[in-house]
């Protein structure tokens, strides 16, 4: 399954957990469910927005890359970088 489809399965069910809470409230395993279920999906989403950030490279109006230095060093490390 793709990131995005897992995200997306994940978000539907935490709603329907939110939506049946709202209602007429979760049993304990359900409340257990939801958190796991919260804290699967932002794992997730912490994961691909480190990723996302570890692959970019930023640029001044000059065109001069002024990625930080931090950055840069993760993207060395990872093989992702020649300099």
């Amino acid at each position: 399954m793709t990131e995005s489809k897992e995200q997306d399965k994940l978000l539907k069910r935490i709603n329907e957990l939110a939506h049946k809470n709202k209602n007429e409230g979760l049993t304990e395993e359900e409340t257990k469910e939801r958190a796991r279920l919260r804290k699967q999906y932002l794992k997730n989403f912490r994961e691909a927005m480190r990723s996302n950030i570890e692959m970019m490279r930023i640029y001044d109006d000059n065109g001069k890359e002024v990625t930080p230095e931090k950055v840069r060093e993760v993207q060395r490390k990872k093989g992702l970088r020649d300099d």
